[in-house]
């Protein structure tokens, strides 16, 4: 096998929920590129629409899957949706995101339990839902997607950080759960990346850009498809002894910074 090969997804199906953000599209257009077969999951039919044909151009089979992936039901429903059209599930990538930003003193339990049930409840249950798909047919991927704020608190987003970390510690016990399986699950996490979600909130932000940009050292917000190698690398056979694993792709946030 050439080193290239290590990479292919020829005869994979991949499941990416949150296929219609961002960072969702930019990781499933990679695997697309590779070989994969897709399932784009997404809430928003337009925005859904728009990604699956977007991911289309690479050349793969894409079909797209609406749920709501924060209720239980939908979540089990979009895995034995995938499974019925494609018959296997190879890949799952959990990339559905939502914030709130609010002080903690202002958040209510409605917006905890939104927060919680994108994040840390559909991973959990979709997943779950996807792992015995895998294990009938002798292993898989799972990447989940996490956050600087594994490593870092930061004010007004409390509860998406404990989602975070959450999926974080997930992470671990799912690798070691389903290691036996040939289930590899690693956590991809993204630092500061420019996306609709975070350009507003972020990056048009003075104070808080200015604060980014003196502590990232490479001095510059991440773009989505900085995200894709990295996301390769855990889908495919090249990553075939790694698991449990938490990799920051960040430009350095996490490494430190100088004085």
């Amino acid at each position: 096998m050439t080193p290239l090969n290590l990479f292919a997804l020829d005869g994979k199906v991949a499941l990416v929920t949150g296929g219609s953000g961002d960072i969702g599209l930019a990781i499933a257009k990679a695997l697309a590129g590779a070989g994969a077969r897709l399932a784009l999951n997404g809430r928003s039919a337009g925005r859904l629409t728009q990604a699956t044909e977007e991911a289309r151009k690479m050349g793969a089979l894409v079909e797209a899957f609406g749920a709501d992936v924060g209720d239980v039901a939908q979540a089990r429903a979009l895995v034995q949706a995938v499974q019925a059209r494609f018959g296997r599930i190879d890949i799952l990538v959990n990339c559905a995101g939502f914030n709130i930003r609010k002080p903690i003193l202002d958040y209510t339990p409605e917006d905890y339990d939104q927060i919680m049930a994108v994040h840390a409840r559909a991973t959990f249950f979709v997943s779950q839902a996807a792992a015995p798909v895998m294990i009938a047919h002798g292993g898989g991927k799972i990447i989940n997607i996490g956050s600087a704020t594994i490593r870092m608190g930061i004010a007004d987003i409390s509860v998406y950080g404990m989602a975070k970390a959450g999926m974080d510690a997930l992470t671990r016990t799912m690798a070691v759960e389903w290691a036996e399986h040939n289930i590899q699950v690693n956590c991809l996490a993204p630092g500061f990346i420019m996306t609709e979600m975070t350009k507003d909130g972020l990056w048009a932000n003075e104070r808080r850009s200015k604060w980014l940009y003196e502590r990232i050292p490479m001095k510059r917000p991440g773009l989505p498809d900085e995200m894709a190698g990295v996301a390769l690398l855990l889908a495919s056979n090249a990553s075939s002894y790694l698991t449990g694993q938490t990799i920051h792709v960040d430009g350095g946030f996490a490494a430190g910074n100088k004085w």
